[in-house]
């Protein structure tokens, strides 16, 4: 019995050395201002403030080619109105409409029936002053007959063979032929007609090339020489065609200051016609290290062009000048070198010196 006695001391003993070394132990995390005694948290740094995000481009140089847009007009390479020299009546038409005819082809014939007659009258008289001639000189030879006599016989039978050369020409332009060949367009006459000297018959045109008059300004009329190859586009098709320069006018104009140069291209399938305008691209000069900048890269002013730069994830504002665009970019002439990095959106959101934080790199 006093041994059981004895183990319930002992026990209760133990739990209270327990709970004393617990509150000791609680007390030592108690803060010094009575607070709970967990540890004190460090207060954390302020968030620095993120960059306005932004896509950039790498500059880089590159070849360029220094092109001008100019119109001009497609011309026939040979392009006339055939018509007669005779007020004569028409007998008979052989031109087809816009039918192609070689060189020499007969198209118009006109009345000739006088000329023919007058030419046969003038043969046979030429039959006789020839006898004539022929007689005198046998007698001259045997001194029977004066030289005055012979010299009229010999000058009569030239005025004569003469007059028969002339009527034969005449003749000769009652037909009506094709002086180059090309394609015929619509025929104005029937047999039958009076046609006068200067009347319109047909037009006929060699289409097979066309010529291409355009105009270049003052600063450009050395650049381009016969011989440079041009291209050009029409309204009637999305094909880019060539040409090549042939000749230029010997000074310029003086009203427009531009000088006048022609060029000839291939139309051997007909698909262009005379009269349609052509859209060239010349192509002046080639720079071989030139800065192309995105045209939405440019903030314009009253002064001019800038964009904004990046070095160190800041913006910097650059005033730069700018030469030949396009489409998508310009050419920046000064301003920038290559390995500059410029700022190509969010511009609006942008200030000289703002923080910026590159999105995509190009």
């Amino acid at each position: 019995m006093e041994k059981t006695i004895h183990s319930a001391k002992v026990i209760s003993g133990l739990i209270i050395t327990g709970v004393i070394l617990l509150s000791v132990f609680i007390k030592g995390y108690t803060s010094k201002d009575g607070k709970d005694g967990a540890p004190e948290k460090v207060a954390a740094a302020p968030a620095k403030p993120a960059g306005v995000p932004v896509d950039v481009q790498v500059l880089r140089a590159q070849s360029l080619d220094d092109e001008m847009a100019v119109s001009g007009t497609l011309l026939a390479y040979q392009e006339v109105s055939i018509s007669s020299e005779l007020s004569r009546k028409v007998t008979a038409v052989y031109a087809k409409e816009g039918k192609a005819v070689s060189a020499g082809t007969l198209l118009f014939k006109l009345d000739d029936a006088d000329l023919l007659a007058e030419l046969e009258q003038l043969k046979q008289q030429e039959k006789l002053t020839l006898l004539n001639e022929r007689r005198l000189k046998d007698l001259i030879d045997k001194e029977a007959a004066i030289q005055q006599d012979y010299d009229q016989a010999f000058t009569n039978l030239k005025v004569l063979q003469a007059r028969i050369e002339q009527l034969k020409v005449t003749i000769a332009k009652t037909s009506i032929r094709a002086p180059f060949s090309g394609n015929l367009g619509i025929v104005n006459v029937h047999p039958g007609a009076f046609v006068t000297p200067g009347s319109p018959l047909a037009l006929l045109t060699d289409n097979s090339r066309l010529k291409i008059d355009f105009a270049v300004p003052e600063k450009h009329a050395n650049t381009l020489r016969p011989g440079d190859e041009v291209q050009y586009n029409v309204e009637s098709s999305d094909k880019v065609f060539k040409a090549r320069i042939v000749a230029h006018e010997a000074g310029l104009d003086q009203k427009t200051r531009t000088l006048l140069m022609r060029a000839v291209t291939n139309n051997s399938n007909r698909e262009l016609l005379p009269g349609q305008s052509a859209r060239l691209q010349l192509r002046l000069n080639n720079t071989g290290n030139a800065l192309m900048v995105p045209n939405q890269a440019l903030i314009p002013s009253s002064k001019g062009y800038s964009v904004f730069v990046v070095n160190n994830n800041t913006a910097s504002f650059k005033p730069i000048e700018v030469g030949q665009r396009n489409a998508y970019s310009v050419h920046v002439t000064k301003g920038l070198a290559p390995g500059d990095t410029i700022i190509t959106s969010n511009m609006l959101r942008l200030a000289p010196g703002a923080a910026v934080q590159l999105v995509s790199v190009h």
